[in-house]
């Protein structure tokens, strides 16, 4: 496994904190000597986001599926027969509407997925997740809970409902920054 960063290259500061020095550096030339602890802390997100999709996907690409087929298998778990629109999952997993279609291409392939009529829209499709989908999820879900659980290994139950709020945090930010974005782009093109 690729790692993303060189885990015997952190340090730790005066408050016992770890940092990155490489990154420290490399982002206090870049701020030009200003403040660098957004940098440092959006690099960290990064490698942390990379750290955890390397786990995931190596986990399930072992098992001959790609972590966006893994999470469009969950969604489709989620709703149950009811089953979901590719458009739908789209918006629900943040993905373009063709992405998701091609996801669901893969999974009625292995046989995870079938795609059913939609009877409130005849120009529309339904993709439900099969019995065999059910299983494959049934076999993968102990492997997954042991890797997670050796990732976040020595995390308190506190810090780990911190981290997901942080987190989280920066999604609400992020999305605001695309709102008032689009809006602006909109008002100007107007």
């Amino acid at each position: 496994m690729k790692y993303v960063t060189n885990s015997e290259g952190l340090a730790r500061d005066t408050d016992g904190l770890i940092y990155d020095p490489q990154v420290r550096a490399s982002m206090a030339e870049f701020a030009a000597e200003g403040d660098t602890l957004r940098l440092e802390a959006a690099a960290a997100a990064r490698a942390a986001h990379k750290s955890v999709e390397r786990l995931r996907a190596q986990g399930s690409e072992g098992r001959g599926l790609s972590a966006g087929a893994l999470d469009v298998l969950i969604r489709l778990r989620t709703v149950g027969e009811a089953g979901a629109n590719p458009g739908d999952l789209a918006r629900s997993a943040g993905m373009s509407a063709r992405n998701a279609t091609g996801l669901v291409d893969t999974l009625e392939r292995e046989g995870l997925v079938r795609r059913d009529p939609d009877p409130s829209d005849r120009r529309s499709v339904l993709a439900r997740i099969t019995p065999a989908g059910l299983a494959w999820l049934d076999e993968f879900r102990i492997p997954a809970q042991r890797a997670m659980a050796a990732l976040f290994h020595g995390f308190t139950d506190a810090e780990l409902h911190q981290l997901r709020h942080l987190c989280l945090r920066l999604v609400q930010n992020q999305q605001s920054i695309a709102a008032h974005l689009a809006a602006t782009e909109g008002a100007t093109s107007a």
